[in-house]
């Protein structure tokens, strides 16, 4: 167990409800300086949230008698597994609004090579205080694990309290409101509660959301090939461009564009790759192309983006 010496926030509105002492276990992340953190605390919770400050490989441990809800805002990694206690591993690459809930006890380990710096809060919750939500009394028996699960109810709760920690100033009875949500829409959920479902009307089911997304985010070099896309999830291609949007926001190909910009600011970070050599990688045939494409997404030239991360 890792005992955190993250700072706590001593926001006056919310004070009145922290708890005493205010440490308390907290997800092991290696190597050290990898992330920034900032806890507050609630009766019974603890909220950390964790902005990991570079790509590259990272390690996070945790066990601890408490459980742990961990909530992905953005994060894409290039290889790595995950491993938790009662649930399949996971080689899962495209992160964003996934949660994780690791029961007290269950062992957790991430190792991971980054390509977007994760965004993570995580909660800890005494499990003295996660009730029965047939009886409210506390309950029982241990919650089941959960890898890298959607759920839009718990996500919009997660969002919020994360939205309010993220203000300059907290609303201590608010805070205490969302939290006693999040605790028992967590409760649901393990009594067999049913939850909304995950695909957008007329979009990917979530399996074909994950598969594509995976295929895109390991061929960003490559072209890209919608026939090859439908089929990988079982729709003709007019089909799976209509339900990509519908689900993402955006058409394959822009969204594929877009994966491609972010990949290059973290290429750009390293001052060791010229900038020709970058582009290369990511499938431009010359760099008067990729700075083209870098130009109209972020409006700078590659050069002048890495100048402003010296």
């Amino acid at each position: 167990m890792h005992i955190s010496n993250a700072s706590i926030s001593t926001g006056s509105t919310v004070h009145d409800t922290f708890m005493s002492p205010p440490v308390c276990p907290s997800v092991e992340i290696s190597p050290v300086g990898a992330a920034r953190r900032r806890m507050t605390t609630w009766r019974g919770i603890n909220a950390e949230i964790v902005n990991f400050t570079r790509p590259g490989e990272i390690t996070t441990r945790f066990r601890a008698p408490v459980h742990l809800l961990a909530a992905y805002e953005h994060g894409a990694r290039l290889d790595g597994e995950t491993r938790l206690d009662g649930a399949p591993r996971s080689t899962l690459k495209d992160l964003r609004r996934k949660l994780t809930f690791v029961p007290a006890g269950h062992c957790y380990e991430d190792r991971s090579a980054h390509g977007v710096p994760p965004r993570v809060t995580y909660f800890y919750l005494d499990p003295a205080i996660f009730p029965d939500p047939r009886t409210g009394d506390p309950e029982t028996h241990s919650p089941v694990p959960h890898l890298f699960f959607d759920n839009p109810k718990l996500w919009s709760t997660v969002a919020k309290l994360t939205t309010v920690m993220d203000g300059s100033e907290g609303d201590g009875r608010y805070l205490g409101a969302l939290a006693g949500v999040l605790v028992h829409e967590l409760a649901r959920m393990h009594r067999g509660a049913r939850t909304p479902k995950t695909q957008a009307r007329g979009g990917l089911a979530a399996w074909q959301e994950r598969v594509v997304l995976e295929h895109i985010e390991t061929h960003l070099s490559d072209t890209l090939e919608l026939a090859q896309l439908a089929e990988l999830v079982q729709l003709s291609p007019q089909h799976f461009c209509r339900a990509f949007k519908q689900s993402l926001g955006l058409p394959p190909v822009c969204y594929h564009g877009s994966r491609r910009i972010e990949r290059a600011k973290l290429l750009l970070a390293r001052a060791d790759l010229p900038v020709t050599e970058i582009g290369l990688t990511l499938g431009y045939s010359e760099t008067s192309s990729f700075s083209a494409a870098f130009r109209r997404a972020t409006g700078l030239t590659p050069t002048a983006y890495r100048r402003q991360l010296v």
